[in-house]
C-alpha cells in the first residue's frame, strides 16, 4: 500500500521559514523522481519543485526559485522542502508526489493528502 504523508506546515509570518517533510512507503523511494506541488484556495495545482532519484539534480518554479530547496533522504524514504523568505502568496496546501509535475501537476502517480501552509502577519 502506497503512502505519502506530509507534515511541517503551519502558520508563519512573512519572511519566515518552514520545513516540510514527506514520509513515504509502499514503493521504491530511492528509484523515484519526486515532486512538490501546491494548491491555493480557488486555484488549480501548481508545480513547485522536482528532484531526481539520486538527489543530485532538482528544479524549481520561478515563483520559488532562490527561496525553496528540495531535498531527500533515500535511507529514510523521506522528501523535504525547505521554504525560506515566505510570502503571503506561498499560502497553499502543499502536496508531495511521485513523478514529474512541471508540465502537468495533475499527472503525479501518487500524491499525499497535503499539509497547510499559511503565511500571514
Amino acid at each position: 500500500q502506497v503512502q505519502l504523508v506530509e507534515s511541517g506546515g503551519g502558520l508563519v509570518q512573512p519572511g519566515g521559514s518552514l520545513r516540510l517533510s514527506c514520509a513515504t512507503s509502499g514503493f521504491i523511494f530511492r528509484n523515484a523522481v519526486m515532486s512538490w506541488v501546491r494548491q491555493a484556495p480557488g486555484k488549480g495545482l501548481e508545480w513547485v519543485s522536482t528532484i531526481i532519484s539520486s538527489g543530485s539534480s532538482s528544479n524549481y518554479a520561478d515563483s520559488v526559485k532562490g527561496r525553496f530547496t528540495i531535498s531527500r533522504d533515500n535511507a529514510k524514504n523521506t522528501l523535504y522542502l525547505q521554504m525560506n523568505s515566505l510570502k503571503p502568496e506561498d499560502s497553499a496546501v502543499y502536496y508531495c508526489g511521485k513523478g514529474f509535475a512541471a508540465v502537468d501537476p495533475e499527472s503525479l502517480q501518487y500524491r499525499g493528502k497535503g499539509t497547510q501552509v499559511t503565511v500571514s502577519s
